[in-house]
This record gives structure tokens, sequence and C-alpha cells, in this order.
């Protein structure tokens, strides 16, 4: 995957709006088309982004699962690439995929595999990618092997998330891939960061941390259930954090 943002951080951080904001500001910049990726088990960054997933990753595994190619039938892998593009779901700059549910008993690291490659070839049409990721690195480790050009770690302004995001990190180090950046997002914070909580990560090797304030709009928006629009896309901060990330000046595609 090219130009790839990761966001990971405690349940209930806002990772999934940050996600859905950050595609919204890229897509408003003429960075197009964006692949968003939902790896959280507690899918909705589809529909925060006014989709409706049409199928899972998860499914996708389930239907692999039982046997490898076999004669006289398509490849597996052609076959999981082929169900990837059925289950992609379009949008005006925006393509989004699913995961889904966790996955079962059993092995599972020929299916991974093969969807690991599927995602690669499909990414290379886009200008950008953004993997909205559950707490753990698991999924991120599962569907990336070469490179996240920035891995963004969300944190509400309180000690416990500040202990997530600090694990997180700290387990990022030893992923079998490269990280280009760290970022730590201190989110939904209402005046400054405490001083408990900033010593939590105090020491932490990043390249950049930000602060997002509390947005009434994006609270209303986000709790009636309606899909965030380019025009309640968060404020300056959404932009300093992409150029901080060095994606604002990523090329268009279509």
């Amino acid at each position: 995957m090219k130009n790839l943002i990761a966001i990971s951080g405690k349940g209930g951080t806002g990772k999934s709006t940050l996600a859905a904001l950050l595609v919204r500001r890229l897509t408003a910049a003429g960075v197009r088309p964006v692949l968003a990726v939902d790896a959280d088990p507690n899918a909705c960054l589809a529909a925060l982004l006014g989709l409706e997933a049409a199928g899972t990753i998860g499914g996708l595994r389930e239907a692999a699962r039982p046997v490898k190619d076999a004669p006289g039938t398509m490849p597996k892998a052609a076959e999981v690439e082929l169900r990837l593009n059925e289950i992609l779901v379009e949008g005006e700059g925006v393509d989004a995929l699913t995961m889904g549910r966790p996955e079962g008993p059993g092995c599972y690291c020929y299916v991974n595999a093969l969807l690991r490659d599927g995602l690669k070839r499909l990414s290379t049409g886009y200008a950008a990618t953004v993997i909205d990721n559950q707490a753990g690195m698991e999924h991120l480790s599962r569907l990336v092997t070469a490179k996240v050009d920035a891995l963004l770690v969300v944190a509400e302004a309180t000690v416990p998330a500040a202990r997530a995001a600090r694990s997180i990190l700290e387990l990022s180090q030893g992923l079998p891939m490269k990280i280009g950046k760290r970022v730590l997002v201190w989110n939904k914070v209402r005046g400054e960061v405490g001083r408990e909580a900033a010593e939590v990560v105090a020491g932490l090797p990043l390249e950049g941390t930000i602060v997002l304030p509390w947005d009434e709009r994006l609270a209303e928006l986000y709790a009636t259930g309606r899909g965030l629009t380019a025009e309640a896309c968060g404020g300056p901060e959404i932009d300093e954090l992409l150029k901080m990330c060095g994606f604002m000046n990523t090329t268009r595609v279509r």
C-alpha cells in the first residue's frame, strides 16, 4: 500500500471519526481517490463517510478458508481479489472496505496472505490509503507487510487513554514493517492536556504530537448517525496533522 495512514488507539477515543475527517480533508485537497479500510470489528467508518458496507473482509476469510486451489477452479488468489472488488463501496473520491467480525478458531495464515496481497494490488490505484485499526496492532500487521507512512495513535487527555497509547506505540516498534512517522493525537480535548496524562507518554519516540479540540458539530453528527460532510470536516488542526505526516502534497491519481 502506498501513502498509507494507519490509525489506532483505545476504544472510544475517536479513531473512526478522525479517519473519516482525514479522508474528507484529503479528497477536498484533491488527493483522490482515497481507499478507506475499516479494520476495527466495531465497524462504523463507511457510515461516517455516508456509505453502506456491501460485505466484509471477515466474510472473505470464511469463504476462502476451507480449501486451497483445486483443479478446474479459479485460483484462490484471483477469487479473493475478485471478491475484494465486489465488497468495495464506491463514493465521491473515496472507496471503502470493511474488515468485519474477528476471525474464528483455526489458522488463517493462508487466507491472510491472500488478503494482504489482494489489498496491496488494489491499493495501487489510490492516491492514499487510510486504515482505521483496532486498539491492538494485530490486524495492521496482517494487512500490511511493507511500510506505514504515518501511524497516528489517538488518545483522550486521560491517564488510562494515555497508557493505552503508550502500549500501542511501544508495540508498534516490534511490528514487521517500516513505520515512517509516529504521531500522538490528543483528541476531544477541552482546554489543555493535563500534566498527569502528558507524563505517561513522555520520552516516547514520536515524530509529532497534535491536540484536536472538542468539536460540538462533530459530536452531534456522530450521535445522530449522520455522515461527516465536507463542510463539517474539523478545524485547521486536521490540515496541520496531514501536513505533519507529509500527506497534503500527495499526487492525485484520478
